[in-house]
Parts: structure tokens; sequence; C-alpha cells
């Protein structure tokens, strides 16, 4: 079985699954012993783990060959313990030079390489490659196939294989059953009656739904805890009336988690599972967030769900979520914080030494909420740091500010206008990146430019900047409640306030007060930066450009030379093309 038609002259050995029915009828008598107790290993190996792309690969040559129908060469087989029964037919050719798993297996067990894509233009050597060559690339080595594309290649050669009776062209689906059944007790009860008489019979509707006891005992003695509820076991038969026993497996949680959001529309509807009309006006969820391992199952589960409820009539909802944010891990040590690795760092411990706030606000702060997470102890120290810094700041301004009222930008001296423009394309830049982009880290990072610039500012100055002091300490206060609710709380009330800062609502920005009255233009010749310009605003391409042209800092790069082009790009830069 492969997918990878176009890599066929490139494969060099057969890989099976160790569950395959093949597997030891291949093996040679030589090579049995090894075989079995390599099947026995795999059989102890977690599936998911198996599946993994640092799972470290591990075979067994089985002492049998096959042929490679294209190239006629003749093929080890061997059992890895990276090919599952259910993918394919569990019998996957490998092409070490085009697949890592495959390249990975190769390498450590010294088997045959050969090239058959190449990157257009340029050559590979398996002799020197450190890894498999998997993007989209020429054909080499393929016989009547050399020479074009591998993607158009792939209907070439399945059409070849069905000609020549080789091979045929199938679709594979990797469904596989769900065993949602669990010996636990917390799950929703299977609704199903065991008789001795009738067999298996379902609890009729009336009588659903089927509720835990509240009375099982949980000992730690292994075993499912339902089972030992008799007054939950022993019932009635529904068809004969005769004593049966209540099936006393649960559901997987994901069965419940699979449709929750929908029930959330209507908690409290009685005469169904879902009101239609309270779903249609709720759904689709507009924005669902979660770890990479539930952005593929449980999203997964979820869609179906509500596709098979879609197809009974219960609501009219295709898609459930809107927005998908699939978030990042934690990373200690180069590897994902578990128990398991023993690379935890202990949260109490941490809370203890720098409090809540500050752990959250590194983790906030460290990388973007999709990617993975770089664990640093030096980082928690700058978050705490910098709320060290952010308190300093309040209580030094305190006695100043206190009475201060809102400011009055008519008022403000050129320093005073620069902090309120300041404060408020942080306002807008931190919203922004809250609402529209999760993106937390440029959120604390634009805060902390803006205390920069409080702790920069001229206090001494003109007494009317006063105000736009307070305005700008409460904005810092208010802009990190999110990533710092208790620091933040403590300063707002610091600040005077007798309402929690909660009650006070999110900040809203003037925009007249983001517009800068200069920008400045970086002036480059030939693409490289020669001067800068002031100008304002409202300044027309032509006047920018003549400015540039007449530069002083310029002038002496555009001597005996043409100008070819003056290319403006509007508030940032200037570039003159000369030659």
């Amino acid at each position: 079985f492969t997918t990878r038609q176009d890599t066929l002259f490139g494969a060099t050995f057969m890989s099976l699954a160790a569950e395959h029915p093949l597997a030891l009828e291949l093996a040679t008598a030589e090579q049995r012993p090894r075989v079995e107790a390599f099947i026995e290993k795999v059989k102890k190996t977690d599936r998911i783990k198996r599946s993994a792309d640092d799972l470290e690969k591990e075979g067994v040559f089985t002492g049998s060959y096959c042929i490679n129908p294209v190239t006629n060469a003749k093929m080890p087989i061997y059992l890895a313990n990276f090919v599952l029964m259910d993918y394919g037919t569990g019998a996957v050719m490998a092409v070490p030079t085009h697949d890592q798993r495959d390249f990975e297996f190769a390498r450590k067990y010294d088997l045959p390489m050969q090239v058959v894509i190449v990157p257009e233009g340029e050559q590979l050597d398996p002799a020197t490659m450190t890894e498999a060559f998997t993007g989209e690339g020429i054909m080499v080595n393929s016989g009547r196939f050399d020479g074009g594309s591998n993607t158009e290649a792939k209907e070439a050669i399945a059409d070849f294989l069905e000609k020549e009776g080789i091979g045929k062209k199938t679709v594979n689906f990797r469904l596989r059953d769900w065993g949602i059944s669990r010996q636990r007790y917390w799950g929703n009860p299977i609704p199903v009656i065991n008789c001795d008489l009738c067999g298996v019979v379902p609890v009729p509707l009336d009588h659903l739904p089927v509720v835990l006891p509240m009375d099982a005992a949980f000992t730690g003695e292994g075993g499912n805890p339902l089972a030992r509820v008799e007054g939950f076991v022993n019932c009635s038969c529904p068809q004969c009336g005769e004593a049966a026993r209540r099936e006393t497996d649960t559901m997987d949680t994901f069965v419940q988690s699979s449709w929750y959001f929908l029930r959330y529309c209507s908690p409290k509807f009685a005469a169904g599972p879902l009101d239609r009309e309270k779903v249609e006006a709720w759904m689709p969820v507009d924005q669902y967030i979660g770890g990479i391992e539930h952005a593929v199952l449980h999203l997964l589960y979820a869609r179906f769900f509500t596709k098979v409820l879609r197809d009974l009539g219960y609501c009219n909802v295709d898609e459930p979520f809107s927005n998908l944010l699939t978030q990042g891990m934690v990373i200690k040590d180069g590897a994902k914080m578990s128990k398991s690795k023993g690379n935890v760092v202990d949260p109490n411990a941490l809370i203890e030494r720098y409090g809540a706030d500050t752990a959250r606000l590194f983790s906030l702060f460290a990388a973007p909420p999709e990617k993975d997470l770089d664990w640093s102890d030096q980082g928690v120290d700058g978050s705490y740091r910098f709320l060290n810094r952010v308190w300093r700041l309040l209580f030094e301004v305190l006695p100043a500010i206190k009475g201060a009222g809102a400011p009055d930008p008519g008022k403000l001296s050129g320093e005073g206008k620069n902090l309120r423009r300041a404060v408020h394309k942080t306002i807008k830049k931190v919203t922004e990146d809250i609402e529209d982009r999760f993106h937390f880290n440029t959120a604390i990072a634009a805060v902390m430019e803006l205390v920069n610039a409080i702790q920069a500012f001229n206090r001494k100055g003109a007494p009317e900047n006063v105000a736009v002091v307070r305005e700008a300490v409460e904005s810092v206060v208010r802009l990190i409640a999110p990533f710092v609710p208790h620091f933040a709380e403590e300063l707002w009330s610091e600040l005077g306030h007798e309402g929690t800062l909660e009650e006070s609502g999110w900040p809203g920005y003037d925009a007249d007060a983001t517009v800068d009255e200069e920008l400045t233009v970086v002036i480059q010749v030939n693409g490289k930066l020669r001067s800068k310009l002031m100008v304002a605003p409202e300044v027309q391409e032509e006047a920018v450009k003549s400015a540039a042209l007449a530069d002083e800092k310029v002038q002496p790069f555009l001597e005996g030379k043409s100008v070819k082009k003056v290319v403006y790009v509007p508030g940032k830069l200037v570039n003159i093309v000369v030659g």
C-alpha cells in the first residue's frame, strides 16, 4: 500500500505492521525467535506512541524478500514499530529518501537508498542526505517518468500500474469503530439492561435518563465502582419483567463533550435534547480555543456529532465552530512539560516566591498563544521585576497626581501631547491585540513601552501635564488587569477609586490623539539608508520626494548619477533609484 506511487522507483524495502497476519508466516526459521520477540514488544507499546513523530524507529528483518514491481529489485521485508495495521493494508513500501520515518529506519539498519525526486535544478546524494526530501520536484531514476514533475507522475504511474496489472487505485478510509464504554463512575450511563432471557434490552424512552447513583464507594481497589452498587445494578427487564442487570459501563466523556455546546443554548429545555429555535439563534460558537490534542480529537468528534444531530433534524447547524485557535504547549529542557518527563515546574513554589500574577504574566508574555512556550526561570524573574517597576512608578507619582482630573489636550505642552499620544496608541494596540488576534505577548510589550515612556517623561515640567501623567498611569493599570488582575486591583485601589477595576470597564482611546503630529520618513538610495525626514502626516507626496532629493546627507550619493525613479511609501520611506 502507498499514497506515494511517484516514489515507487525509490522503494528499497518493505515495512509490515507487527500485527500483520503474514508477520510470522514470512519469518524464516533463523529469524523467527527475533520476530516473535519483536511482535510481543510492539504489542506492549501504546498505539498513539507508535504513530508519534519522535518515536525511536525499531524493526526486525523477517528473513524474507519481495520484488519491486517496477525495478525488479529484491527488497528485504521488515516488521517496523511505526507501521500500523489500520493504515492501508498494514504493509507499506519504504522509500527512505522521501519519507522521514523510512529515512531514520534505513539509517539505523543500513538499508539501501535511492533518490527518485530532486528539487528543480539540484541533485541529491543519499550518502550525504541528513533527512528525507519530502517536497515537490522533478522525477529522476524513474525510467520513462524521468524529467516530469512528481505531482503529474502520480497519476501517470497509477495508470501505468493498472494497465500492467501490477496494482490498482483505491480509496482508503482511516475511520474506525469508536469503543465508547469505560469502566468508571464518571460518565453518562449506557442505557442498556442485560437480561438472561431477553439478552441486551435498551432502556425505554420513558425511563430515561438513567441517573448515576450518589452512594457509589470509591475504594481505590480498582474495578468499576458502579458494579458494586446493588441498587443501581439490580433491576427488572423492561420486556419480560424478570430480574436483570443494568449496564455498569459508562460512556467515554468525549461523548458528552462532543455536543454540550448545543445543549448550553437551551439547558432547561425538557421536551427533547435541543430547543432547535434557540440552537439556531446561538450557534455556531464564535471561537474555539484548545490544545493540539483537542483540535485533533475533540474538534473532530464535535463536528461529527453536530452533523449527525443535523441529519436527525435536531438542529440546522452544519459546522459548530467559526474560528479555531490551537494553543501551544509549555516546553522545558527541550521537551513538553509533563510529570512523566520529570520537568514540571511546581506552581506552589512559584506562587509563594513571586505570586500568581507574575507566573501568569510570564506565561502570556513569553510567546504568542499559538506557539510553544519555552519555560525560563530568568523570564519569570524578568516579569517580576517589571511588576515591581510599575509598583514603584505608581507610588512615585501618586502624591502629585492624586487630585488630578482628565487632561485638557489644548493646554498640554509638546511633551505632554507626546505622552498622551503614546497612551492612546497603547490603548488602541492592546485592545486590538487582545480582541482581534489573541496576541497577549505583544499587548504586554506595548504596556511595557508605555511604562518606559512615563518614566522618561519630565514630570517636573509644565503643571498642566500632571493630568496626562495620571491618565497614563491609570491606563497602565487598566491595560495590565487582564494579565495580572490581583496586582492591578491593588493599584487601582491605591489610586483612590472606590469601586473595583473590573467594574470600571475597559478604557477607550481617542482616535485623534493617536495621530502623529510628525512622521519619520526614511530616505534610501538604491535601497540603502542615507538619511531621515520629519514630515507632517498630511504632507503631499511630491513635497516629500523633493525634500528627499534636496537632503544634504543624500546629495553626495546623487552626484554624477541620474535619478531613474523615486519611490514613496506614504509616511514610511523614500527610495531613490540612481544609475
